[in-house]
């Protein structure tokens, strides 16, 4: 199993024709949530063939334009499909007041459950977790209040040992199950047989962490330590390393210094400046300090694990 991360849009502040702002989707053990959604975005998941039902759940950082102007019309065109399954939003408070004017003077009301998540704490928290996954935010230093979010599959089942397994006939396919959840198994003579004999350790829970617009921030690699891919903004490089400081973002480095020492597994870095117009760049300086560093790209599928 893996996850799957597309990149829809990974470029900063106005949108161009071959240049979307930041949007991304993660599927993980059957869902496939939204991470933020600029404007274009619903232009994007058509182009690359994400199927609108299947998103339940969308995750916005903050209330800059480039992260989520394209919402209000991909909440529309739900409606306009005559959408009936309910839609998850979770945001920094204030975005409900946004979304629901424009519904209100436009007398467009979705006819679908719409469900606002506000968020306004400055400490990491889980807000969303089901039996198979948690996400979690990262508390980010921008110009507003603005989060990333840390992505985790829950430990799985241990996996049987089938060539141990066969080795007792008391065993039979019924107690797979408890098997599974960790149980040993006690023979009808009343001996009893450890888990660790008969199964293997479940595979290990995968985990991608999104850094959205944010200045150089040390204290997050607690949150996302050897996390297995990290997205983070690298915005600018270091010729503008005092502009990102200025306007609160990142230069490419800085990313990577942040990857080297969360010691994470692999590195993608987005939110480009257009003022550079080859990309290569920040590649070339990010590496120098992590190497498994990639850029991110419109279109591009990463399959995080197996």
């Amino acid at each position: 199993m893996s996850i799957e991360l597309t990149i829809l849009g990974c470029h900063s502040a106005t949108p161009r024709e071959n240049a979307h702002p930041t949007s991304q989707i993660v599927t993980i053990k059957n869902h496939t949530f939204l991470v933020d959604c600029g404007e274009g975005t619903q232009v994007q998941l058509r182009k690359y063939s994400i199927k609108f039902n299947k998103i339940k759940h969308i995750f916005i950082s903050h209330l800059h334009g480039d992260h989520y102007f394209g919402l209000i019309g991909l909440i529309s065109t739900f409606r306009l499909l005559n959408r009936e399954t309910e839609l998850h939003i979770y945001a920094p408070k204030g975005l409900k007041e946004i979304i629901t004017l424009q519904l209100k003077l436009s007398k467009s009301w979705t006819q679908y459950p719409l469900y606002f998540h506000e968020l306004n704490s400055t400490k990491s928290e889980i807000i969303f977790e089901d039996d198979k996954v948690t996400v979690q935010t990262i508390p980010l230093s921008h110009r507003i209040y603005t989060n990333g979010f840390l992505f985790k599959e829950k430990l799985g089942e241990r996996k049987l040992n089938i060539k141990a397994i066969s080795n007792y006939p008391d065993i039979k396919i019924c107690d797979y199950q408890n098997l599974k959840i960790g149980r040993d198994f006690t023979l009808e003579n009343g001996t009893n047989i450890k888990n660790q004999e008969l199964t293997f350790d479940p595979n290990h829970p995968l985990s991608y962490a999104f850094c959205s617009d944010t200045e150089y921030l040390p204290e997050i690699t607690k949150i996302i330590n050897k996390v297995d891919t990290l997205y983070h903004e690298a915005t600018f490089l270091n010729d503008k390393e005092a502009l990102a400081k200025t306007t609160k973002h990142s230069t490419a480095q800085q990313a990577a210094e942040i990857a080297k020492m969360a010691e994470v597994k692999n590195l993608i870095i987005g939110h480009f400046s257009s003022r550079y117009k080859n990309k290569k760049t920040f590649l070339t300086e990010a590496k120098k300090v992590f190497k498994n560093t990639v850029l991110a790209e419109e279109g591009k599928m990463f399959k995080i694990g197996n």
